[in-house]
């Protein structure tokens, strides 16, 4: 992998969850080199919604795409967001 490279997140961990980003996910290399067995990957949302997070990501959960879709997404994170008010008392 490289910096540019689309990738897709191929595991669920809570690490990466806390910051809303989950398996299935889409983004972008955005450094040149990986730093301990990380790459610094982009999770961007469709148009003008901001970014969803730039996190460390294991390389070994990471698999290399041929094209991105943020659209993709804000779908899972839709998914995600659900669960979790269904989950909260309220």
């Amino acid at each position: 992998m490289k910096e540019m490279d689309c990738v897709e997140v191929i595991a669920e961990k809570e690490k990466y969850a806390m910051d809303g980003v989950h398996k299935g996910m889409h983004g972008w290399i955005c450094m040149e080199e990986k730093l301990d067995g990380c790459w610094l990957v982009n999770f961007p949302q469709y148009g003008e919604n901001p970014d969803i997070a730039t996190i460390g990501i294991r390389e070994e959960d990471l698999k290399k795409i041929p094209i991105m879709y943020a659209i993709r997404n804000e779908e899972i994170k839709a998914e995600f967001d659900k669960k979790a008010s269904e989950e909260t008392p309220g």
